[in-house]
């Protein structure tokens, strides 16, 4: 009994199949590197702010108070009287703050005025400006005068006209505060303090104001209780 095989068809086909799988993988393999870029960038992309506004904060930290004088003074005699208010700011301003004080304008160079004789009694204001600045030391007159001063606890916070050499002159910029430097009382407001930098934690000055009064001062200085009104302004530097 004889066996027929038929290796020439089998091994034909086997062939067939083997180009049809290898086919098959290839174009897989074809469609994938095709597609894979595709894929790989197929994310898109989009850029977006945070963003944070920081106000600016510059403020009294301690307001100033009213000031009652220390001193007696009497009509004919005279005397000299003192007083201070003190005053701190804080600020984030990098380039710092000025504050800049002007009182009201009792009547014309009267900034300190009786309060019963309004309209024809006042204590004069301080004579002694050179220049529009203060003067070194307070300069004495015949009148009754009416004078103030600053100083600063970081002294380079102190406005330079307030600033003295040491010698005999105020305005200096290299100077020191040592309340030497008074000034005339004015209703144009007139720079005290002018800060550099931020003041974060509080910057702290000081206003003292002096009232003088000669003995016999011509004109008469009235029995009565005077008052000036001042206002402080506050303004951040460029």
């Amino acid at each position: 009994m004889k066996m027929i095989t038929n290796t020439g068809r089998f091994t034909q086909a086997a062939w067939y199949a083997l180009v049809a799988s290898v086919t098959i993988i290839s174009l897989l393999f074809a469609g994938f590197f095709l597609l894979e870029p595709k894929i790989g960038h197929a994310v898109d992309s989009n850029s977006f702010y945070i963003r944070q506004t920081i106000t600016d904060e510059t403020s009294f930290l301690v307001q100033p108070s009213n000031v009652t004088m220390n001193g007696s003074i009497t009509g004919v005699t005279g005397g000299t009287a003192n007083g201070s208010t003190t005053f701190s700011v804080i600020s984030n301003n990098a380039s710092g703050y000025n504050v800049t004080i002007d009182f009201f304008d009792n009547v014309g160079l009267y900034a300190m005025i009786g309060d019963t004789n309004t309209l024809h009694q006042g204590i004069r204001d301080y004579s002694g400006d050179v220049a529009g600045q203060p003067s070194y030391n307070f300069t004495a007159s015949t009148a009754a005068q009416f004078a103030y001063t600053v100083e600063s606890l970081n002294p380079g916070d102190t406005a330079q006209s307030f600033l003295d050499d040491g010698v005999g002159s105020c305005n200096d910029g290299g100077g020191s505060d040592n309340s030497l430097c008074w000034k005339a009382p004015s209703t144009t407001p007139f720079m005290i303090v002018d800060r550099p930098s931020s003041a974060v934690t509080g910057a702290t000055s000081t206003i003292s104001f002096r009232v003088v009064v000669p003995s016999g001062s011509n004109p008469a200085v009235t029995a009565d209780t005077y008052t000036a009104t001042a206002t402080l302004t506050l303004l951040i530097n460029p």
